[in-house]
């Protein structure tokens, strides 16, 4: 099961590294033709990379879930500590996998033309989402993971 846990935080590390650089890049390069250039050639490579990590990250994820007994600790011991640590993880990781879908299908469906308000106002708000989940996740990860 330590194989299973080293797959797991690696994808977490890809994950979550992946999303510091493209937010960086979005406010670092203040150059809008720069800006455009880079998420042109960049963006399909980082999509498929992270729908990877992602997938990765709910199969390694549920594999350590059921071997450490967390459908258990549900049943039995639901008001408990980490019970309630592993249900708030679950639930945020739903919704970033959730806000993935709709920035990947923006992102895929408008690559290389002009996004509608609405199509940039959704792909801007899902990529922060998407910042902010990983580091409320990872919180949570670091506390689940103390109190095994």
């Amino acid at each position: 099961m330590h194989f299973i846990l080293y797959i797991h935080i690696l994808s977490a590390t890809a994950w979550i590294g992946g999303s510091l650089l493209l937010f960086a890049l979005g406010i670092l390069l203040r150059d809008k033709e720069a800006q455009l250039q880079t998420y042109e050639h960049l963006g399909p490579i980082y999509g498929w990379f992270e729908v990877f990590w992602l997938v990765s990250l709910w199969v390694t994820g549920t594999l350590l879930y059921l071997h450490h007994g967390f459908h258990e600790v549900f049943k039995y011991a639901y008001d408990s500590e980490l019970s309630q640590m592993m249900h708030h993880k679950v639930y945020l990781v739903i919704v970033l996998t959730m806000l993935t879908f709709v920035h990947l299908a923006i992102a895929f469906k408008t690559h290389m033309i002009s996004r509608t308000k609405w199509q940039q106002f959704l792909s801007r708000g899902s990529s922060l989402g998407i910042f902010f989940l990983n580091l409320i996740i990872l919180w949570y990860a670091i506390g689940v993971r103390s109190m095994l």
